[in-house]
């Protein structure tokens, strides 16, 4: 049992055996394509804001991206959720796009998000899953990704991670049948 820690000035330890609880029931599942689940729960207002990635499978829209990626997720009036990508280029130009999400609501894990122009909200090509597949009870960091294991973003609320942590994710995501042999490492670790 993961006893009460103290770290940083907060206690940790209901959130530590929670966590450990659930990687442990996730490494004893086999490995197939099935098993990537979104989180039963998401608070959307409380996942609203900006996160900070730390890490990421490789992806054709991130290609120039090397460092200071962030996402900032905002609640919309009409019920979809504002998406602002951004991250620093090769050159050394911050590059944004802007696009949206709407929530599934019979699974409050999952969302797609479309970064097409509004006249091609109708093609269902334009859509893409974006399922949060691991999320901190306090919402400090996530873990997003998708059913077909192209797509992995590992995030936090802050621009830096722990070693343990996202070894902890990694893990997870493995067991989930991702293969992070190409994962990209975009932020320090401490």
């Amino acid at each position: 049992m993961i006893g009460r820690t103290r770290i940083r000035g907060r206690h940790t330890g209901g959130r530590m055996r929670r966590f450990a609880l659930l990687l442990s029931a996730a490494l004893a599942l086999p490995v197939t394509a099935a098993e990537v689940v979104s989180v039963e729960q998401l608070d959307i207002t409380r996942y609203a804001g900006q996160w900070h990635e730390i890490a990421r499978l490789p992806m054709f829209y991130q290609r120039n991206c090397v460092g200071e990626s962030t996402a900032q997720y905002t609640l919309r009036d009409d019920g979809l959720v504002g998406v602002h990508n951004s991250c620093r280029d090769k050159g050394g130009d911050i590059d944004t796009v802007e696009g949206v999400a709407r929530r599934d609501e019979a699974h409050p894990g999952r969302l797609e998000v479309r970064f097409a122009p509004d006249w091609l909200s109708w093609l269902p090509l334009t859509w893409a899953d974006y399922w949060v597949i691991a999320i901190d009870p306090d919402y400090q960091w996530a873990m997003v990704g998708e059913p077909g294991h192209e797509y992995l973003w590992i995030l936090s609320r802050t621009p830096d991670m722990s070693r343990t942590r996202l070894d902890e994710l990694k893990a997870l995501a493995t067991a989930m049948g991702y293969d992070l042999e190409a994962l990209i490492v975009s932020a320090p670790l401490r």
